[in-house]
């Protein structure tokens, strides 16, 4: 499967941002998608990921409460709606597929198949 991540931009703190990840090439309902981020100078981390049916979603600790992932798998889309940006969530956000069901994360960008290109969310202060 081939991703495309996009939505990205430049908010302000509190500010809101949804980003998407269109798939193609594979019926997207076999995969988990989940979406990682690298800040400036850091590793890439987990952020939020969704089973294939969209009927379990996990989050990091620090997005939870903040940050909804989601998915329309008639449009080959995955969503990730961000709310109450803060300066801390700077990094380059991206999707990322790992074929099968999800039962518990999987936090290893290593165990995902295909990438998305990335996009850059700048939240200034």
């Amino acid at each position: 499967v081939q991703l495309q991540a996009s939505g990205g931009g430049l908010v302000q703190a509190g500010d809101s941002l949804r980003l998407s990840c269109a798939a193609s090439g594979r019926t997207i309902s076999l995969y988990t998608i989940t979406w990682f981020r690298r800040a400036p100078g850091k590793e890439r981390t987990f952020a939020a990921t969704i089973a294939g049916d969209g009927d379990r979603t996990f989050y990091a600790d620090s997005v939870k409460g903040r940050f909804t992932i989601s998915r329309e798998n008639a449009n080959s889309t995955v969503y990730l709606q961000m709310n109450s940006l803060k300066p801390e969530n700077t990094a380059v956000y991206y999707c990322a597929a790992k074929l099968g069901r999800l039962f518990r994360p999987t936090y290893s960008p290593n165990s995902y198949s295909s990438w998305g290109q990335g996009t850059l969310v700048t939240v200034s202060s």
